[in-house]
């Protein structure tokens, strides 16, 4: 297989992530189905959290583990450590201070008004954080995860495993799908613009086409380990704010929902354990 047609290919298994996206236009929604769908929407999030942690500690575990077997005293694998600490702190605290800049940006206190007054006029709804900077969170934490998925097709690739390329393409694709759903997700019932979810298709299916074409050129833990660990903040922060807005609905609906998204995403990687990923 060329080297175009894999990074085609690669291309292509991000850009399923249009797929799901339509759904965010649907209106007139019952209080039910919008429970049922930030809920879905959190299973799957919660799933892909837990891909996402296990595979950013496999190369640190591996570079540990080879270091104790051959009897070292260096102490390799804590850079790749502190690349982790370092994606998560950014991919959660960071993710915090930049909503809460938006949040003032968007409803600065009056001329002359003391900040704790303002403050305490500030109504609950400013406070929470809008759907559609969520949706953008989500895609931005969602494209960093792609970003070494693309990795794992170029490397496949790159390596000569063709049929394992194949089966990493169709099962991150249809994962993507899935990934779409959640992003998806927050928008569901409001005027969103299709301008708004096409920007939002590229930022979380995007990536998938980059790491493929890095991944075929060359192979770096380091990138690897930082694009996951950024992946699995932004992703703790997301699960926070829709676990926080499924608190409105009934724990029934959620609690049927978060099991189903949590299957979804369970059956969608299940390709990739046939895979070997």
């Amino acid at each position: 297989m060329s080297v175009p047609t894999i990074i085609f290919l690669g291309a292509l298994a991000g850009l399923t992530i249009f797929l799901g996206l339509p759904f965010a236009r649907l209106k007139n929604l019952s209080a039910t189905v919008k429970g049922l769908v930030t809920a879905l929407a959190t299973g799957v999030l919660l799933y892909l959290l837990t891909d996402v942690t296990s595979k950013m500690l496999e190369p640190i575990a591996e570079v540990f583990t080879r270091t104790m077997s051959a009897g070292s005293a260096r102490l390799e694998g804590l850079g790749e450590l502190g690349l982790l600490v370092v994606g998560l702190s950014l991919g959660l605290v960071g993710i915090v201070a930049l909503t809460h800049r938006f949040q003032k940006g968007a409803h600065p206190a009056p001329s002359g008004t003391p900040a704790k007054t303002a403050q305490a006029q500030t109504p609950a709804s400013i406070a929470e954080i809008r759907p559609e900077t969520l949706s953008l969170i989500i895609a931005i934490g969602i494209g960093a995860h792609n970003l070494s998925e693309g990795l794992a097709i170029g490397q496949a690739a790159a390596s000569g495993s063709l049929q394992l390329a194949w089966l990493l393409i169709l099962g991150f694709g249809l994962h993507n799908l899935t990934e779409g759903f959640g992003i998806a997700g927050p928008l569901s019932g409001r005027p969103v613009s299709w301008k708004f979810l096409g920007a939002l298709g590229l930022i979380g299916g995007g990536p998938t086409f980059w790491g493929t074409v890095l991944g075929i050129s060359f192979h770096s833990p380091e990138l690897f380990v930082f694009s996951l660990a950024f992946a699995a903040g932004a992703i703790l922060y997301v699960v926070m704010e829709l676990l926080g807005a499924a608190r409105r609905y009934s724990r029934l609906v959620v609690a049927v929902g978060l099991l189903a998204g949590f299957l979804l995403g369970l059956g969608t990687d299940f390709l990739l354990t046939l895979a070997g990923a």
